[in-house]
């Protein structure tokens, strides 16, 4: 295969067991009328040619925690454009010297992640722990800002990554996204800040920290009852700082980059605030676990579905809470969520309570085809179903076939007495629920009469099957590649087996 058509092939696995177990993909172009040697380098494929390294958790290093607050900090906003600033609040405990180094997430030819800048040295202090808002629960830090970062024009559109480095060694990072506002890429990764806020705990110290589902009893045990109604995103995430489920997303990132694909990142509140429409691009893609929505969000991947663009939710559980969106007390915009669960909920105006999309007879299942019906104890296999339907094409599975673990987490499934689009079953798979009993997972894909695809894997353990090592399984990858193609509008390549 030549150097353009190793280039342009989306979906090509390559090298490894997983290449051999498949064979080869011939070229799956994105644009069929335009000459190929017309075409330019996207950026992100360009920007994987750079020489990449592991960032901080594949290296090694002291992780920060929660009880001695080494070193934590935050971000001013969870994405940002070339050419805008972004603002790094942090503690050092003891004071000392300190550095903040920017890695972006990618493929990087296996490495996983590239070192973009280092800070200079700077000088960092302890700060508070801030009491709980008394009627909400939100810990809002207010922290001062330690480093002003101008995002650099040339840097690409990803997921970043900001490490603090005490003088003794600790680390904590944060992350947040480089948008690209003017060039819309074919698909576009819409990264979910507001359930990663939801489920952090900060401080986890067994006295203070509040997450959307427990708080901390006198003894130090968690308790639902002591729950936050709101959450700030002026505040670390819990020790070292990577948000509960990240690995899901990253290892979705480093597969779409791996396979070249033509993709732009976001997050929930670009959705949510306008910043991404999702007119501009052929497909949104919600990689993990996405389960905090406020109405705006919801609103904006509808009216996109309406005008042809795709959706595929490659994790489970998704547009389940319906959220409110506040601005800090300063006024900056989308940094406060607020999820009461229950009724009353204060904040509410009139049909705006943050119940589940449910409680507002606006079902998941409507957007999706399935929606979330319980907690997996313990990863069962994928049982496939809808074998001959195009998502499965070239995995060589029959109605029956077990993908081992791949269902795990949370999942999806159908909801015979609620309405939902006519589409393809692709999988029905029996586990056993947290809830209790044994439940029925399902994967579901419908097509639109604009031709729009929504595919969602309902489960968690998709995302891992695409890169985590020990999970990764070729069957899983190429259904995703089929999805993925079928969304970015490019033709579908042969498949040889054995080749």
């Amino acid at each position: 295969m030549d150097r353009f058509r190793r280039r342009t092939a989306l979906g090509l696995l390559v090298g490894g067991a997983s290449a051999a177990a498949l064979g080869s993909f011939d070229p799956v172009h994105g644009r069929p009328d335009d000459p190929p040697t017309r075409w330019p380098v996207p950026p992100v494929e360009r920007e994987n040619r750079a020489a990449g390294e592991a960032w901080w958790p594949e290296r090694g290093g002291r992780a920060a925690d929660d009880r001695r607050r080494q070193i934590q900090g935050y971000a001013s906003t969870t994405s940002v454009a070339p050419g805008e600033v972004i603002d790094f609040h942090v503690a050092v405990n003891p004071g000392g010297r300190f550095r903040i180094s920017v890695h972006r997430i990618g493929w990087y030819d296996g490495a996983g992640a590239r070192t973009m800048l280092t800070s200079p040295a700077l000088r960092g202090e302890p700060q508070p722990v801030p009491v709980a808002d008394p009627d909400t629960g939100v810990l809002d830090c207010r922290w001062p800002v330690s480093w002003r970062l101008p995002v650099p024009h040339g840097w690409t559109s990803g997921l970043y990554q900001a490490v603090f480095t005490s003088a003794g060694g600790w680390r904590a990072c944060t992350p947040f996204v480089v948008r690209d506002d003017r060039r819309p890429a074919a698909l576009c990764v819409v990264l979910p800040v507001t359930t990663w806020q939801a489920y952090n705990q900060w401080p986890r110290d067994r006295r203070v920290g509040k997450s959307l589902y427990n708080g901390y009893r006198p003894d130090g045990r968690r308790d639902p009852a002591l729950r936050a109604r709101a959450v700030s995103f002026d505040r670390p995430y819990a020790d070292a700082g990577l948000p509960t489920h990240f690995d899901r997303d990253e290892a979705a990132v480093r597969w779409l980059e791996r396979n070249l694909y033509d993709v732009s990142y976001a997050t929930s509140f670009d959705l949510h605030s306008g910043r991404l429409d999702p007119a501009r691009y052929r497909g949104l893609v919600f990689c993990g676990h996405d389960e905090y929505w406020s109405a705006e969000m919801r609103r904006a991947t509808e009216v996109g579905l309406d005008g042809g663009t795709s959706l595929a939710f490659l994790g489970a559980n998704s547009v389940y809470w319906h959220v409110r969106v506040r601005p800090a007390a300063g006024g900056r915009p989308e940094r406060i969520v607020e999820c009461a669960k229950t009724l009353p909920d204060p904040g509410a105006g009139t049909g705006d309570p943050t119940l589940t999309w449910r409680d507002l007879d606006r079902p998941e299942q409507a957007l999706l085809g399935v929606q979330y019906n319980g907690i997996v104890l313990t990863p069962q296999p994928l049982v496939v179903r809808g074998a001959d339907n195009w998502v499965w094409s070239g995995t060589g599975v029959a109605d029956g076939d077990r993908i081992p673990g791949v269902v795990a987490g949370e999942a999806d499934g159908l909801h015979a007495a609620l309405a939902r689009p006519a589409g393809t079953t692709l999988s029905a798979s029996p586990y056993p629920a947290q809830q209790g009993g044994r439940r029925l997972q399902s994967s579901h894909v419908y097509e639109t009469a604009r031709g729009a695809v929504v595919f969602a894997s309902g489960t968690l353990g998709w995302t891992l099957a695409l890169d985590r090592q020990g999970h990764r399984d070729p069957r899983i990858e190429r259904a995703t590649a089929n999805v993925l193609n079928r969304m970015a509008g490019r033709r579908r390549g042969t498949f040889s087996p054995g080749s």
